[in-house]
């Protein structure tokens, strides 16, 4: 059975991360605003529960997470948090309004701008140190690189490289939505481990096709965010998202067969996709993001579900997971 709590070594480094951490982009008012109260309770909640692995980005509400996040962390003793956050934007108040990242309710009005230059790598950490209100950050993910392969490793990953060298950072990684490009950097650079959103997870194990077996071959750290791809995972039903879209009818009907087959074994769906990545060696750690006390507790209960080996047997024996999942 998974302990939350327990701290496992993060790749090559000397970083070590809860096996569940939180993720904030919730905090940041992702599809809805979420109360300063509310945000800190999150915050308060997950440091009750143990979690000590917290991961944010500018991006987060257009700044907004970064200052909640930091806001409930100043009091905490800083030598037992792992705080991770990401460089690939800046947030300005003159650029222009870019519809795609318009998904967070109440955010300040500054606009995300991409800058994976070197400069712009320094100043995104710069600036988010500021907005945490804190001296440092532990990881350093390069975010969203998809279309800015060049730049990003030309500058950006040169930026971190240099801050991990002269100790200013513990680690170096990537987050991003796709494993495939994830799985070039490995190969191209010295990443310590890579955030992959929702391409682990029971409806969607693509990161099993090159990356998750590349970093475990390379010994980097795979942390596993959008375990519940949006929300279907946690409720199958008419409306649920899926890789933050409306998801069809055809992926609802999967999503409830999955339930069904964890239905027969006494495990409600959500802690047999939270508990799902950790199946694999590559990975560390999973993220799970929240928007109250309540779903911080939730969240913790279902990671730490005793989960059958059987039911695990049965997907695959349904082909509703990868025989080499």
């Amino acid at each position: 059975m998974p302990d939350a709590a327990e701290r496992v070594r993060l790749g090559p480094t000397d970083v070590r991360v809860t096996r569940l951490g939180l993720g904030t982009a919730p905090l940041g008012g992702l599809y809805e605003a979420v109360s300063e109260e509310a945000a800190r309770a999150v915050v308060d909640g997950a440091w009750a529960a143990g979690l000590r692995f917290f991961d944010t980005a500018p991006l987060y509400g257009h700044g907004l997470a970064e200052r909640r996040l930091g806001a409930g962390l100043r009091a905490r003793p800083r030598d037992q948090v792992v705080l991770a956050t990401k460089v690939g934007r800046l947030l300005r108040a003159d650029a222009p309004t870019d519809p795609e990242q318009q998904i967070f309710a109440e955010a300040p009005p500054l606009n995300p701008v991409f800058d994976f230059t070197e400069e712009g790598a320094l100043t995104s950490l710069r600036e988010s140190l500021e907005r945490l209100g804190l001296e440092r950050a532990d990881v350093v993910h390069i975010h969203d690189p998809d279309d800015h392969h060049d730049q990003a490793v030309a500058g950006a990953y040169r930026a971190l490289d240099r801050l991990r060298a002269e100790g200013r950072i513990a680690a170096v990684g990537a987050g991003m939505n796709q494993a495939g490009m994830l799985a070039r950097f490995a190969r191209e650079a010295r990443f310590d481990c890579f955030l992959l959103a929702g391409r682990f997870t029971l409806l969607d194990q693509s990161g099993l096709d090159e990356l998750l077996p590349l970093c475990a071959q390379r010994g980097i750290a795979v942390i596993v965010g959008g375990v519940f791809n949006s929300g279907i995972l946690a409720g199958p039903v008419e409306g649920a998202r899926y890789d933050y879209r409306p998801a069809s009818s055809e992926l609802v009907e999967r999503a409830q067969r999955l339930g069904a087959v964890c239905e027969r074994h006494g495990v409600p769906l959500a802690a047999a996709a939270i508990q799902f990545p950790l199946r694999h060696p590559a990975v560390a750690a999973v993220l799970v993001g929240a928007r109250s006390a309540a779903e911080v507790e939730e969240d913790v209960r279902m990671f730490e579900w005793d989960v059958p080996e059987a039911l695990w047997a049965d997907l695959r024996a349904g082909h509703l997971i990868r025989d080499d999942a």
